[in-house]
């Protein structure tokens, strides 16, 4: 494969981070998202059901994914699993959920770089390491929050949690002659809760959408030292630009 990357310039966090600033100067939208939690059918501690979103949880269990863990620390622990549709859903909410009192930020990109995989559309083995590092690249400058917003909601003890909104979409990806890969494309909810000077809780929801491509099939490499494997689904890339069609 000769084509490059084409580098997009939408940002996932755009208008959350336009949400969290008028939020925050306006005190507009502002709710207790407590009323809309079920805190049963969550992956992290941060995760909250909002009204519309899939029913269906990523698993959390030591038996299907790659580091339990992830929970303790407000992230979306990543799932052992074939079914390109669980996985999907979980990448998906991963890139925005965290808990900026568990962990830092540099340990949330440096955990969400684990859920990658080689893009083997490429045919050689720099290739496809340049393209990874590109991938991660772009995720870091383009998709998640960026460490300027973070250090903000650090401030205030801030959590993000973020569900898809049913349904995904599915579409081809380009040159994919092994069938492996799909490009999953879903409407998100993100929920912020931040701790005001008087130790209340103060949350709001923002939406957008997000692509991610993801690969399920013997080519994939498996994060080291676990119980994942070849053939286990990993994320090939995140968009800064939903992919449609």
């Amino acid at each position: 494969m000769t084509a490059r990357r084409d580098r997009r310039t939408g940002l996932l966090w755009a208008t959350f981070g336009g949400g969290v600033l008028a939020v925050g100067i306006l005190a507009l939208v502002m709710t207790n998202l407590t009323n809309q939690r079920d805190t049963a059918s969550t992956p992290s501690p941060v995760q909250s059901e909002v009204a519309g979103a899939s029913p269906t949880a990523p698993p959390t269990t030591p038996e299907t994914v790659v580091d339990a863990q992830a929970v303790d620390r407000g992230w979306v622990p990543e799932p052992v699993t074939l079914d390109p549709a669980v996985y999907a859903q979980a990448a998906l909410e991963a890139v925005g959920t965290f808990d900026t009192t568990q962990a830092t930020y540099d340990e949330w990109v440096a955990y969400l770089g684990s859920w990658f995989t080689p893009d083997t559309r490429y045919s050689t083995e720099d290739e496809r390491l340049e393209e990874l590092a590109a991938a991660k690249r772009e995720m870091s400058q383009s998709v998640i929050l960026p460490e300027s917003e973070w250090t903000s909601l650090a401030r205030e003890d801030g959590r993000v949690a973020t569900v898809t909104v049913a349904p995904i979409d599915y579409s081809a990806v380009p040159q994919d002659t092994s069938g492996d890969m799909s490009i999953a494309t879903a409407d998100l909810t993100i929920a912020f809760t931040r701790t005001d000077d008087s130790g209340n809780d103060v949350s709001y929801a923002d939406e957008t959408r997000l692509s991610v491509q993801i690969m399920c099939g013997a080519d994939t490499v498996p994060t080291p030292d676990t119980r994942q494997q070849a053939g286990d689904c990993k994320v090939v890339r995140f968009f800064a630009e939903p992919v449609e069609g």
